[in-house]
């Protein structure tokens, strides 16, 4: 596992532990949920409600796979995080959904395009800097209309999480963060 895909998982974590409690608990995700959610104003109550089971499903997955400590505790440390989230086979295909379902939030008019204002809105409301957010977008090459595609950011959302990739356009969102 290369330093990069560690720098990204730590600040996700930071990112998802929303009481800054230093663990996570369902509650960081059902806060991460509402602030996404709340963000995609032309997105369709399917959409919405895919966002909500897709947070839903990244907490059940950590909470099915991890909390080694074997206390029932409910809560997940970073280690047993990135144990899981940096597991292609324990995580991937949760991964996937939360990927596909981020991205439709993006296309609410489902033209397979994603526009700046709204990527960059979604990300903030996940918690990471505009201008990582920004250099994010560019990274993702958009078109003359300063659109991606959804297909794009679906990718790069799992990248993000592979342990072996170096040198992504996800890496633009630890850029000048403190991690």
């Amino acid at each position: 596992m290369g330093i990069e895909a560690t720098r990204r998982v730590t600040l996700v974590f930071s990112l998802f532990d929303a009481n800054a409690n230093g663990v996570l608990e369902a509650d960081d995700f059902d806060l991460m949920a509402d602030r996404v959610v709340r963000e995609a104003h032309a997105s369709d109550r399917a959409a919405k409600d895919a966002m909500r089971a897709a947070f839903r499903r990244y907490w059940t997955t950590l909470r099915t796979e991890l909390d080694a400590d074997g206390d029932g505790d409910g809560e997940i440390s970073f280690e047993e995080f990135t144990a899981c989230v940096l597991s292609p086979e324990r995580f991937d295909a949760t991964v996937g959904v939360f990927a596909e379902a981020l991205a439709a939030l993006g296309d609410p008019d489902g033209d397979g395009l994603i526009e700046r204002p709204l990527f960059m809105a979604l990300m903030t409301a996940i918690g990471f800097e505009p201008a990582n957010i920004d250099a994010l977008f560019d990274a993702f090459e958009p078109n003359d209309g300063d659109r991606i595609r959804v297909e794009t950011w679906v990718a790069g959302i799992k990248d993000y999480y592979a342990p072996g990739k170096a040198g992504i356009p996800g890496d633009h969102l630890v850029v000048g963060t403190a991690v």
